[in-house]
Formats: structure tokens, sequence, C-alpha cells
């Protein structure tokens, strides 16, 4: 019964530093997000809806980043705050091993990594196939109607506006131009007007310009002998009324079919048959370029400039004999004809070794996302073994020295696993070995943390350490005065 309790207490000491890490570190990735995007999102008169599907989706594509990053923050806090409360102390003394006390969060953690796999592969490529469709439309999105004073504004479709002064309403607008270049005549057509109003539609469909005091200007260039004599028309008005269309404006949806063939929308079955596809497609173009070259290195020597009874296979004739019964135009005219055949086959191989490389990057990224599918849910076993004994040595709760440890530990892991994928996809070394890098590193880095901390080993005992130092300082003085 007492177990159960503790097992409870530490459940619980563990779930909430865990939801709360996993939120900001989701809410700090969702602003370097907006800092990243800032430029297509405003202005764009976006409805309020699109955006929060937008960071919805974006937030679900950051959990492979923010979740191992929880797991490591909230072990390290919640053992630290049990080691710094003497909490440990007591569980320790009654009977129970760290293994013990530990054991509730391992099988959470368990639970939690295989929830992680789920979502990798399940949710994750649906929520990538609805964050980079919505992505698109909105950076492809045109920015909202707004004539700034001064400013030549292109945002209607075959005009131009310019006022040179806006009042303080909004809409009343002073010394107008409006370039009408529909005809693709340059600018031919326009219309001058000493104040207008503007207002939009209450169906929010177009806006209506009412012009007042001003001119029409128009000058006729259709026709070769308008070309010439350039007929020139004019018109003065006292009110005008002109409707401009801002269907353009509103935020068109692509089908989400268009992007389903990308990797990032793949789970581990759809990837490993799309990835023996291209594998298959792959050893099939090499079997024909290796049946093409050998045909052409065959009939290098082979040139239409030669009588047919001269031409003698290779393979049967020595190139000493062959060339000696040449005379010398004749024997140009096979120089030429090689190395122009040379020069083909060379071009060719170039182009046939650029297909294969770009084949076999498309192959790699496969193989690094079905990989990524299985090493997040791993990273989080890891990261939790290393954590939860960092946090029982260092003895520290809070968010000193456990953030501090965890985003250094974290960076690390990063930078090892970036790495190890750049150079897979860079073709430097197999999927397998850049994709489970970082978790290679950090696994006998976790399990020595496990050891130390169940066994008590003194890790980052100053006083320990001070001592080992003064014993070898010493050793170290009484060889000197002996050798002396």
């Amino acid at each position: 019964m007492k177990l159960k309790k503790i097992h409870f207490l530490v459940i619980k000491s563990y779930v909430g530093p865990l939801i709360l890490t996993f939120f900001i570190a989701i809410f700090i990735l969702l602003m370097q997000f907006l800092w990243k995007y800032v430029d297509d999102l405003v202005g764009k008169g976006l409805e309020w809806y699109i955006i929060g599907e937008l960071l919805f989706y974006a937030s679900a594509t950051f959990v492979p980043l923010a979740l191992p990053l929880a797991i490591l923050l909230s072990s390290i806090m919640t053992f630290g705050n049990l080691g710094e409360h003497y909490e440990l102390v007591a569980m320790k003394s009654s009977g129970l091993s760290l293994k013990k006390i530990m054991a509730p969060l391992v099988v959470l953690s368990v639970l939690i990594s295989i929830s992680a796999f789920y979502f990798s592969n399940n949710i994750l490529p649906r929520a990538n196939l609805k964050f980079h469709s919505i992505l698109y439309d909105v950076r492809k999105h045109r920015l909202a109607f707004n004539i700034e004073p001064g400013v030549f504004y292109k945002g209607i479709d075959g005009f131009v506006i310019r006022a040179s002064a806006k009042d303080e309403d909004g809409n009343t607008l002073r010394d107008m131009m409006i370039y009408d270049h529909r005809g693709r005549t340059g600018n031919t057509t326009v219309t001058l007007a000493e104040t207008g109003r503007m207002e939009i539609s209450p169906d929010q469909r177009s806006v209506v310009f009412t012009l007042f005091n001003g001119n029409n200007y128009n000058e006729e260039t259709e026709g070769r002998k308008k070309l010439e004599t350039r007929p020139f028309q004019r018109s003065a008005f006292r009110k005008q009324v002109r409707r401009f269309d801002l269907s353009g404006f509103e935020l068109n949806r692509t089908d989400e079919s268009l992007f389903r063939n990308n990797y990032h929308m793949f789970n581990t079955t759809q990837l490993r048959y799309a990835r023996d596809s291209l594998q298959e497609e792959l050893m099939e173009r090499k079997t024909d370029v290796r049946r093409t070259l050998i045909t052409n290195f065959n009939h290098l020597m082979l040139t239409d400039t030669l009588p047919q009874d001269s031409l003698v296979p290779v393979s049967n004739e020595s190139y000493e004999t062959l060339l000696g019964s040449l005379d010398a135009p004749a024997l140009q005219r096979v120089f030429e004809s090689a190395l122009s055949s040379a020069r083909n086959i060379r071009e060719r191989i170039n182009s046939i070794s650029m297909d294969h490389e770009y084949k076999a990057r498309r192959i790699r990224k496969h193989e690094v996302e079905l990989h990524r599918k299985f090493t997040l849910s791993f990273a989080c076993l890891i990261l939790f073994f290393i954590g939860a004994p960092l946090g029982a040595i260092i003895r520290k709760g809070g968010l000193g020295m456990p953030l501090v440890m965890s985003v250094l530990m974290f960076v690390v892991y990063h930078i090892s696993s970036m790495m190890g994928e750049k150079f897979t996809k860079e073709l430097v070394i197999p999927s397998w070995q850049g994709m489970w890098l970082a978790s290679a590193i950090f696994l006998p880095l976790g399990v020595f943390l496990t050891i130390k901390a169940t066994t008590d080993a003194p890790l980052l005992d100053a006083d320990g350490y001070r001592k080992r130092w003064e014993r070898l300082t010493a050793w170290f003085t009484r060889k000197k005065r002996s050798a002396e």
C-alpha cells in the first residue's frame, strides 16, 4: 500500500512538469515559426480561423521536437526536486531502491513512446499534409486591399491606382490616378480625379470608387494606321462610378491531393512501398544504362567514314594493326570520330550519374523519414533514462540547473541527430547509421548515468573530485621527490 502511494506521488510529481514543459516548448517553437513567416501572414486580411488552423497544424508538426525535450526537462526537474527536498533519501531509507522509485515512470515513458510512434505514423503525416497545404495557400494569397498615399497600388488585376493623400476617415482619397492595363498597351488609358470616395460592397466582393471632377484619357494604338497617327481622346466628368472586382483577394484552397505524394505525408507502410518502388526503378535504370554503355564502348572505334570491309572488331585485332593499316586522312577521321564518340559517352555518363544521384537521394529521403518514425519513440526512452538519473545526481529542482542541463543535453542530441541526417541525405553513410547516430551516442550515457544513480556514486560530488585531485598531486609530489 505504501509503495503504491509512493508511486502515485512520483507520477504526480512528474506529469505536471511534463505537461507544462511540453506546451512551453510547443509555444517557443510556434513563436519561431511566426517570426519566420510573419511577412507571409501580416496584412493579408486572413480570417482568424484560417490562422488558428495553420497554427494548430504547425503545433502538431513540432511535437517530434517538443516531446523529447519535455521528457528530458521534466525528468530532471522531478528527481531533482525529490533529491533537493530529501524525499529520495527518505524513500531509500525505507528500503526502496532508485529502480523501484523509477519503475512507474519507466512504464509511463514506455507508454509515451508507443503513443509517440502512433502519433508519428498516423497523425503526423495528416498534420503535415494540412499544414503544408494551408501554408502554401497563405503564402500565395494576396495582401489585403489597402491604398497608401503616394504609393502605386497594383493589387487589382489590370489596374494601377495612386492617390496623393487620404483623409482621416480612410475612405476619401485626393488627387487620384487610375491606370487601365487590361489591354496590355502600356499607360494609354488613364483616369484622373480631384477626389474620390472608396467603399466596399456589402458582400465584400468588390470595391466601388466614386470619382469627382476628373478626366478620362485614352490613346488609341490598335491597328497599324492608329500606331502612326496615335489618335487621342479626352472626356471630362463631374461624377463617375468605377467598380473593381475583389474576388481575387479571397483565399483559394488548393487541392490537398497535390501534396499527398510527398514523403512527409506517408506512414511506414507507404514509405516502405515508395522506397521499394524507387529502388526497383533505379536498378532497372542501372541495368539499361550498363547494357547501353557496353554497346557504345564496343562500337567506339567504328565510324561511317571508313568502308565496312576495313572495319575489324577491336576484340579480334590489336589497335596497332588496325591503325597501321590506315592512311593519314582515314586515321585522322578515325581519331576525330573516336574523340567525338568519347565526348558524347562522357556527357551521357555525367547525365546518367546525375540522374542516379537524384534517384538515390530520393530513396534516402524516404529512408530518413521511415527511420524517423522509430527514432522519436526511442529518443523519449533514452532521454528519460538520462534525465531521471541526472536529476537524482544533481539534486536540484526548479528551472535553474535542470533547465541548463536539459538544454545542453538536448542541443547536443539535436545537433548529432541533424549531422547524422545530413550525412545520410548526402549519401555519405547508410541511412540506419545516420538516423540512429544520436541514439547510439546517448544510449551509453543513459546506461552510465542510471548505473551511477542506482549505486549512489558521487558523480557530481565536488568534495570527492577535490580529494582525488589532492591525492593525485600528492602522488606526483612523492614521485618527484623520490626521483631527486
